[in-house]
């Protein structure tokens, strides 16, 4: 159904880099000066010195960044080392990449930032707050987790013309005979991950390290205690990591909330559901227009959205690239557009395309998606997220269990069903994966944290807004509702009330009020 690496063809906590990216508002600076964070750093953990007293040597960013990531020549970017394995810190280490703007006024501290994922780099993060007085009270740091983007080494699994190969395939169906050669291609998969990144690497690539990566490097900048944004997956990063170190937690804003206390397959079912709500959202606001390519009855939209992409899994669309469009790249690029509704123009563009028989707009899409760049190379977002995912949760082993997702999953979300559901489905590619996983879903209970922050919007698609709530809860977080569609807000929605709360806070530390609806 859409991405055969994962459960529908969304990735699960996505952020939409795009609208992250250059995004900037003037807030009302705030009043009293809350200084330098007081107090001294914490010691180090037992056998971990060296690396948490490390300096960074910050320089040009020339050298460090992979080439996809555009940053501003003010930006500056260093590596810090981290042991792949904290349980053996004087074995193989790994280099994460890291990039600074310095702050332009009095500095609070740094402000390290993550935009979501897993997979995702983070290093364009530091343009967030743009004209804002978080560049000027923050040094806003960005960094790529261990294995993705920048940070060596990077998980890899597939070669640029075999990634272009397999999204040209048409999908495997439910059959006895297509359920097996997906469990075989995921094996496949799987092996090449082992060979090109190492089982060692892979079997320490998850969330579990990262939270302990992210308190290297809230040493290594010199801050006794961590102030932090999160989007999306980002949002999972910082709850987990104040629960490991809720006593180095200076303010945290989590946004776009994953919830940490949700099965892999009750959080594929709820993304799929707010996906649907999604589309019915785009749907609507189409079928105001009497060119609409979906017609201007919402109620035949899915209906009509089938008999558009459903050809596609016999007979890609042309595109002015010879690759053209196959059913799998549709599907991805339709839900790259339903991330925010400031895309919605990108999915009439391209449906009408499709209409047409054309699938350029489509393609794009889905090469943003997928991260493939305009020399046919690719970042390692995929190979990245699959890595993470499959040793962050359990693994859904048993085929009952699958065919039960399955259907559940046409159900929550019609525009994805193909039709061709049998009753049965493939095991997804965890239930492959070389190491075991290294974390369980579980609640969050943690004592004496500051107050965080939660913000989640009202129709996020990848991330419902109940899992905010619920995340709050928690945390004893304060809520900050947004009332939108779109997959996360903060400082790149455009919205005063929010922005202003956000900032607040995380300047001055001020609480925002109980209820807050943005």
């Amino acid at each position: 159904m859409g991405v055969r690496r994962w459960s529908g063809s969304a990735a699960v906590a996505s952020v939409v880099v795009a609208s992250v990216v250059g995004a900037s508002l003037v807030v009302t600076g705030c009043g009293a000066d809350s200084g330098e964070p007081a107090g001294a750093l914490p010691p180090a953990p037992e056998g971990l010195s060296r690396f948490y007293e490390q300096t960074p040597a910050w320089g040009s960013c020339a050298e460090i960044v992979d080439r996809s990531t555009a940053l501003p020549p003010i930006a500056e970017c260093a590596t810090v080392e981290v042991p792949i394995d904290y349980e053996n810190p004087d074995g193989p280490t790994a280099r994460l990449a890291l990039s600074r703007i310095p702050a332009t006024g009095a500095k609070i501290g740094s402000l390290l930032m993550n935009p979501g994922g897993p997979g995702v780099s983070g290093l364009d993060t530091v343009l967030v707050g743009n004209q804002t007085p978080l560049a000027q009270r923050f040094d806003r740091v960005g960094f790529d987790p261990r294995g993705v983007g920048s940070s060596t080494p990077a998980v890899a699994c597939l070669t640029p013309p075999e990634v272009d190969a397999e999204r040209a395939e048409p999908p495997e169906d439910s059959t006895p005979e297509g359920i097996a050669a997906t469990e075989a291609e995921n094996r496949e998969y799987a092996a090449k991950c082992v060979e090109r990144t190492g089982e060692d690497v892979l079997a320490h690539i998850g969330t579990r390290e990262v939270v302990q990566d992210m308190d290297v490097i809230r040493a290594v900048l010199g801050d006794p205690a961590l102030t932090y944004l999160g989007y999306s997956y980002g949002t999972k990063l910082g709850a987990l990591y104040a629960e490991k170190f809720p006593d180095r937690v200076r303010a945290m804003v989590l946004d776009g909330a994953v919830d940490a206390s949700v099965d892999p397959v009750e959080e594929a079912l709820r993304q799929a559901a707010g996906f649907q709500r999604a589309f019915d959202a785009y749907a609507a606001d189409c079928a105001q227009s009497a060119d609409c390519p979906l017609g201007t009855d919402p109620a035949q939209a899915v209906t009509r959205f089938r008999e558009l992409v459903d050809p596609l899994w016999d007979v890609p669309a042309a595109t002015t690239d010879p690759r053209g469009l196959g059913y799998n790249d549709a599907m991805t690029g339709v839900t790259q557009t339903l991330y925010a509704d400031e895309l919605w123009q990108q999915l009439t563009l391209g449906l009408q395309e499709l209409a047409d028989g054309r699938g350029d707009t489509l393609l794009y899409l889905a090469d943003i998606y997928n991260g493939r760049n305009d020399d046919g190379t690719y970042s390692n977002i995929q190979d990245a997220f699959n890595a993470i995912r499959c040793v962050d949760d359990p693994r859904v082993t048993d085929p009952a269990v699958a065919a039960q997702l399955d259907a559940e999953y046409r159900k929550a979300a019609p525009f994805l069903d193909d039709g061709r559901g049998t009753g049965a489905s493939a095991l997804e590619l965890c239930a492959s994966w070389p190491v075991p996983n290294s974390g369980q879903p579980h609640t969050i209970a943690v004592d004496g944290l500051p107050t965080l922050v939660v913000v989640s919007t009202t129709d996020d698609p990848a991330t419902p807004y109940q899992a905010g709530v619920d995340l709050a809860a928690q945390l004893g977080a304060a809520l900050i509702t947004f009332e939108g569609n779109r997959h996360t807000a903060a400082l790149v929605a455009g919205d005063e009330c929010l922005d202003t709360a956000v900032v607040d806070y995380l300047v001055e530390l001020v609480v925002p009020p109980r209820g807050l609806v943005c």
